[in-house]
């Protein structure tokens, strides 16, 4: 069973708690805002914290030193960013993914060694490939 710790309950977060969950993971949530843990589906099993993810003692508690995973999803670069970083370098968690709004922030987060996933570029992606398939079409 992996042990992961997800920064952030929003959206993405309680998703991926709810679905990571159902596959037998065990699962941390931490979101300084305890309403949105109300977001967590009924699949979920795992834990909540609610405090934030910036401090030391937070990460602490959610035991981030015994994690396979940390996913940093909060709606902020900064916040996932830091939070990425303290848990490669401090915590040595051996798979580390923060969400990432600005795609021309990449470069930072690969030198330091954390992975990104951006919904900025996918979407991008996404519509430049609906475009392009299109256009094919009605030729």
């Amino acid at each position: 069973m992996q042990y992961t710790v997800i920064a952030g309950c929003g959206r993405l977060g309680s998703l991926l708690a709810g679905d990571l969950s159902k596959q037998g993971h065990s699962i941390v949530v931490i979101d300084r805002d305890e309403t949105r843990f109300t977001n967590l589906s009924i699949e979920f099993s795992g834990f909540t914290i609610a405090g934030d993810v910036v401090e030391l003692e937070i990460l602490q508690r959610a035991k981030v030193d015994r994690a396979d995973c940390f996913l940093a999803t909060t709606n902020d670069d900064n916040v996932n960013l830091m939070v990425a970083q303290v848990a490669k370098a401090v915590f040595q968690v051996p798979v580390v993914i923060a969400r990432l709004f600005n795609p021309a922030r990449e470069a930072v987060y690969r030198e330091l060694g954390v992975a990104t996933i951006s919904p900025t570029k996918l979407s991008a992606d996404a519509f430049l490939h609906s475009i392009q398939t299109s256009n094919q079409s009605q030729v």
